[in-house]
């Protein structure tokens, strides 16, 4: 079964290549959905898959790519959403 999470990741995460990160990482674990960044500095990640892939997604999402400083992730999970392919906006 599918289930969409949207995380909300704070800290040192925008200029570190955290948005394309979040894509080659989502690619690897067959995951659609995107990552934007928010006015407030922080990261949002929409992930659409399986709870399992979703899982190692947020596992992830907890330190990020080695130049970002991930302080806090904020997880809730959300209707489901049909996205084709994960896209950095």
């Amino acid at each position: 079964m599918n289930v969409s999470y949207i995380a909300q990741v704070q800290g040192k995460v925008q200029g570190v290549y955290f948005r394309a990160s979040s894509q080659q990482m989502a690619i690897e674990y067959g995951l659609s959905g995107y990552a934007r960044n928010l006015p407030n500095g922080d990261v949002e990640v929409l992930m659409c898959g399986t709870q399992e892939n979703i899982d190692k997604m947020l596992n992830w999402l907890q330190h990020g790519p080695p130049q970002a400083e991930v302080s806090q992730v904020d997880v809730e999970q959300v209707p489901w959403q049909e996205h084709h392919f994960f896209a950095i906006n």
